[in-house]
């Protein structure tokens, strides 16, 4: 059953392949505490993002290249790079997934998990909340 997009789908991988893609890439180049979340109920903008940490600034930009360099062997286009001078944070664009690649101190700084992942969230609010009223 292909994944419903929030964006024109293009020949070649759907956005979850895109994502496992992604997340491929990163675990090849040894990236730590990986996270794929689905956000097409919570954005237009993506429907995957995909989030790992690295050891250093060279760490994250090898990671940034090794994800555009499976992204392009696909055929898949690459929007866009940030953060690359940087590399505290580095943001690859690649339309319908947005692969954000940190140090430790950016990523517990921001805490993307937290603000993209609702559904975690809420099931976290309401145990502490069941578990407040158990007190």
């Amino acid at each position: 059953m292909p994944v419903s997009s929030n964006h024109e789908e293009r020949p070649g991988l759907n956005t979850q392949q895109l994502s496992a893609l992604a997340v491929h890439a990163l675990e090849e180049m040894k990236g730590q505490n990986i996270v794929c979340l689905n956000v097409q109920k919570l954005t237009p903008m993506a429907d995957y993002m995909v989030i790992v940490t690295g050891t250093s600034t060279t760490h994250l930009r090898s990671m940034a290249d090794e994800v555009v360099k499976h992204a392009r062997t696909q055929g898949q286009p690459v929007i866009g790079e940030e953060g690359r001078l940087q590399a505290e944070w580095i943001l690859v664009d690649l339309g319908a997934v947005i692969v954000h690649i940190m140090l430790a101190r950016a990523r517990a700084l921001y805490s993307l998990e937290d603000l993209w992942n609702f559904d975690s969230s809420a099931a976290q609010l309401a145990a502490t909340k069941t578990a407040r009223d158990e007190d």
